[in-house]
């Protein structure tokens, strides 16, 4: 299958280098908005073409899968224009801006009958089954609450600050505190309450999330661009608790019973750099003629995004570009 990276930033250089190193799939082109670093960029992979532009890219009918590494504010518009151009679609989260944009992409997706999936990648990973498998084993009873927490020192990127680029902790490292709660005790949430921070730019540099949900289950989420985490998720249960290091890439999972001591551990298999798991899922999911991957149903990323939108709008965080149907 040969695949398409629009961006050349670092998720880009992961991907590229995840990319190289697999058989399944041939990294043939990459493509900026400046055509010397798209160039450079495909000469440090050995990629076949450079475009000096995403339109390039989209109609080279060579390409059949395009992964997006562009920021937030431009998902949108990047995954319409591979989609129009009949490309198949694995878009760095956060998926898009808001829930509005996210909805319009997936609808036109499934209209022109393509895959389009958010490389949340945790959700991809074996890690993420194994998790429900503990889960599912009783081990630790009933998970009734779960904290997680994010946080890197980040602020000084423009990106990540910058409101034109839907900037902020959230939809840069706080979706993944979302998702780990998503995957945890699923999507039906009661009631949302949080706090924040904003930074002088307007957006959020740390924030604090309450999620309920029926059965008394809550979940209590962190993340800033401002600080460094210890990346733990930990899910308590009514026979025990479990600790998930590195909800970015979960690393190991450590069981403990009531008298908190190990009973049970689980390590990460070996891996490229984890971000295979994504390519090889949507890879698989366009072979089945499929236009969504299991691993992260369109109906998950809408939840996440819906949440989010509300986050902000308790917040009073609007991106510049935002129209008023699109809050």
């Amino acid at each position: 299958m040969k695949i398409g990276i629009m961006g050349t930033g670092r998720i880009a250089s992961i991907l590229a280098e995840t990319m190289v190193q697999m058989p399944e799939v041939c990294l043939y082109g990459a493509a900026s908005r400046n055509l010397k670093k798209a160039e450079d960029f495909a000469a440090r992979f050995s990629i076949k073409k450079a475009y000096g532009s995403y339109e390039e890219l989209a109609a080279d009918s060579e390409v059949q899968l395009i992964y997006i590494a562009t920021p937030h504010s431009e998902h949108s518009r990047n995954a319409r224009l591979c989609l129009e151009h009949g490309k198949h679609v694995l878009c760095e989260k956060s998926f898009a801006a808001n829930y509005s944009q996210a909805k319009e992409m997936i609808d036109l997706a499934q209209e022109k009958n393509l895959m389009i999936t958010e490389a949340m990648w945790v959700r991809y990973m074996p890690m993420a089954d194994t998790l429900k498998e503990v889960l599912a084993s009783g081990i630790i009873g009933e998970p009734m609450t779960l904290t997680a927490n994010l946080a890197y020192l980040v602020s000084d990127k423009h990106r990540i600050v910058a409101p034109e680029l839907a900037g902020g902790a959230l939809l840069d490292v706080g979706v993944y505190t979302l998702n780990f709660a998503s995957l945890v005790f699923g999507d039906e949430i009661t009631d949302i309450t949080s706090s924040v921070i904003k930074t002088e730019t307007g957006v959020d540099a740390q924030n604090s999330i309450t999620l309920l949900y029926p059965g008394g289950k809550m979940a209590v989420l962190n993340s800033s661009v401002q600080v460094l985490s210890d990346r733990q998720g930990i899910i308590y249960g009514t026979k025990g608790f479990l600790v998930v290091e590195n909800i970015n890439n979960f690393e190991s999972i450590c069981v403990y019973n009531t008298d908190r001591k190990l009973v049970g551990s689980y390590q990460r298999p070996e891996q490229i750099t984890g971000y295979e798991y994504q390519v090889l899922a949507s890879k698989d999911a366009i072979e089945q003629g499929w236009t969504e991957c299991p691993q992260m149903p369109h109906q998950t990323t809408l939840h996440v995004m819906r949440v989010m939108d509300e986050l902000r709008r308790q917040w009073g965080i609007r991106y510049p570009f935002e129209t008023t149907n699109e809050e």
